[in-house]
């Protein structure tokens, strides 16, 4: 009988819950805590306390408490889209945030359950379990639309370690952020508190030391552009009675004149046009006599019997340039998967017209002509997946358009911002972001905010547009030299298993 199998059900409900802490405690490294030094503690926590025990199926319980702790503090802000009508799906938030939680933290069960699978307990199952974390994160990112949100990397998006990014990439942040989590539960497990107090000061250090680089500023001519927060909170913003008022707020922000240059473009949120864009003539020839330039505004529109979430480009005379339909959808928010049966029993998407949007063909970049360049457009969800960009041919900057109102007052729009700044730093691209409620944005090439609003307020933001930088390692190669890297050092780990002894399992 093996120490697992005497071990008590309380005893190992007890393990579990203390891995669900140490994975709770992981996660206040990202947005709104920022406590990024502490995320390798948690992770090393849980190292620590899957070392203690051998069977494979412990490994894989314990990762999955680890996880769900971390996703159900990262991700908690998954409950406020459904109180924007609480009557109607209310009920439904704590079992999304359980499923959420439950369902992210299996990539999680699976990592430590293999590696423990593979490997006997010893020098080599720690490290090929990280291994296999990382690779499981990268999953994570792709399977069933993928979902790269929260990833333990993320967390060095508030740190000067973002800079890494131009070179590996959110996975390589993922790396850094396991291998100092190893790295502390080699220490501890050994009792050796000054090398994990080192490594620990090391690590913190090195996040916040001055010597980045620095993104290039804007010229003195480079073009200026206007961000609008009309900030409409969510479950006012369709009401008849205050489109005309949100919509007026939007054209006096638009009109309001510059301290400074007059704005050369002005961009709007996500799904701002009060009307649908197919019978948008007048609301376009207001947006046009407000803004006297090109504007970028979000907008619904029809396309045969499917609505689709558009990006639309109008001259200055208001006339339609460019659109852009929004091709990443946000699964169960605006459209439903085997949607015709879940319309059979009354069910849709949150966030979409009652007949759900369809997807649009795929990325795109908008020519805006002259010193504003190209620009690759973004709407909402969209802006979390680093992979779109480099289908196109290289733009001048980003534009990201959103309606965080969904995402509530507290950690949401938050990450979502961050994950903006991840995008700029990964691409070495200046991103311009109009967001409804908060946060409008002005981020420069290496992933720094240039200028923004706060959360919760209405207003607009003049300033000009920041430089490119050259493309960066990551923008040529992608992920592939990251994940190809970690996907040796798996087999080498898993070699490394077999030659100390034959695969056991022990459950």
């Amino acid at each position: 009988m093996t120490e697992n199998a005497r071990a008590a059900p309380g005893g190992r409900l007890g393990r579990c819950g203390a891995a669900a802490l140490a994975g709770a405690v992981a996660a206040l490294g990202h947005a709104p805590f920022d406590l990024w030094p502490i995320t390798p503690l948690g992770l090393a926590a849980l190292l620590l306390i899957a070392g203690r025990r051998t069977g494979v199926r412990e490994w894989a319980w314990l990762f999955w408490a680890a996880g769900t702790g971390y996703f159900a503090v990262s991700l908690h802000w998954i409950v406020e889209p459904f109180f924007v009508d609480a009557a109607t799906h209310g009920w439904m938030a704590p079992f999304a945030l359980a499923l959420m939680a439950g369902g992210m933290a299996l990539f999680w069960a699976l990592a430590g359950g293999l590696a423990a699978r593979i490997a006997p307990p010893g020098p080599v199952r720690m490290p090929l379990a990280l291994v296999l974390l990382v690779l499981a994160e990268a999953a994570r990112a792709q399977v069933f639309t993928g979902f790269p949100w929260a990833h333990p990397g993320h967390v060095l998006i508030a740190s000067d370690l973002l800079a890494l990014a131009a070179w590996t990439g959110p996975h390589g942040l993922t790396v850094v952020i396991l291998a100092v989590a190893g790295g502390l539960a080699w220490f501890a497990a050994r009792r050796s508190w000054i090398g994990a107090a080192a490594l620990s000061v090391g690590f913190g250090v090195a996040g916040i030391l001055p010597g980045t680089p620095v993104a290039p500023v804007a010229s003195s001519d480079a073009p200026v552009v206007r961000l609008i927060q009309p900030n409409a909170p969510q479950d006012q913003k369709w009401l008849p009675e205050m489109i005309p008022v949100f919509f007026q707020r939007g054209l006096t922000l638009t009109a309001a004149a510059p301290e400074g240059p007059a704005p050369d473009l002005v961009i709007w949120p996500e799904t701002s046009l009060p009307v649908l864009l197919d019978r948008s003539e007048t609301a376009r020839a207001r947006l046009a006599q407000a803004a006297a330039a090109p504007l970028i505004i979000g907008a619904q529109r029809f396309d045969g019997t499917r609505a689709a979430n558009t990006l639309v480009l109008l001259g200055a005379d208001g006339a339609i340039d460019s659109v852009y339909d929004k091709h990443h959808l946000v699964p169960f928010g605006e459209y439903l998967p085997f949607d015709d049966l879940m319309s059979r029993i009354g069910l849709r998407g949150l966030a979409a017209l009652p007949v759900g949007y369809r997807a649009g063909p795929g990325p795109v970049v908008l020519d805006l002509g002259g010193a504003l360049g190209r620009s690759f457009a973004m709407i909402c969800y969209e802006a979390i997946f680093p992979e779109y960009i480099r289908q196109v041919d290289r733009p001048d900057w980003m534009v990201h358009i959103t309606n965080d109102a969904w995402f509530g007052q507290f950690s949401g729009p938050y990450q979502h911002l961050a994950l903006a700044r991840m995008r700029a730093a990964e691409q070495g691209l200046p991103v311009l972001r109009a967001a409804n409620t908060g946060i409008s944005a002005v981020i420069d090439a290496r992933g720094g905010i240039v200028a923004a609003l706060p959360l919760g307020v209405s207003g607009h933001l003049d300033a000009p547009l920041p430089p490119p930088l050259p493309a960066t390692a990551y923008a040529r190669l992608g992920d592939g030299p990251v994940l190809g890297g970690v996907l040796l050092l798996a087999l080498i780990l898993a070699g490394l298993a077999r030659l100390r002894g034959p695969l056991r399992p022990r459950i």
